[in-house]
């Protein structure tokens, strides 16, 4: 094809073939000793296509990198600086619904925050006979057989 019909036609063609890259805010968890790590690290990320901001917590060992970029081309490209790369693992305590369950504390966390990992479902704790009679004469049970 050739002419202007040619030419929509290959701009709806390319249009379909290739997304549209959403805004995205990618935070990475890197151990980060001195002015000199942390300046490799900012101009590593900050000369990607697509980047808008780089913030970095060097207390926390944080790095927010906001922009058009997808998450995986972030971590690849903060490795390549030789650094260990993690996603951030920490979230806020009041988020998580069961924040004292096992493996989610840790003492490396910055405060008031908790390691992000899945939550054990209610549904895979198995009841012991034990508890059911616990709870049968239980105060906190309004369903309680009462016998006094």
């Amino acid at each position: 094809m050739g002419g202007s019909l040619g030419y929509f036609w290959d701009l709806f063609v390319k249009e379909q073939k290739y997304k549209k890259k959403q805004f995205n805010t990618v935070d990475l968890k890197i151990k980060m000793d001195c002015d000199g790590c942390e300046l490799k690290v900012k101009k590593t990320l900050s000369n990607m296509k697509g980047v808008q901001n780089v913030e970095i917590n060097r207390k926390q060992n944080k790095v927010t990198v906001s922009g058009f970029v997808e998450t995986q081309k972030v971590v690849k490209r903060a490795q390549s600086t030789g650094k260990r790369v993690e996603i951030w693992p920490y979230i806020p305590y009041n988020v998580v619904a069961h924040p004292y369950a096992p493996h989610t504390y840790d003492k490396r966390a910055p405060a008031g925050h908790v390691r992000n990992v899945e939550a054990l479902t209610v549904s895979s704790y198995v009841p012991r006979q034990e508890d059911h009679l616990a709870t049968l004469f239980s105060d906190d049970n309004p369903n309680a057989c009462s016998l006094m």
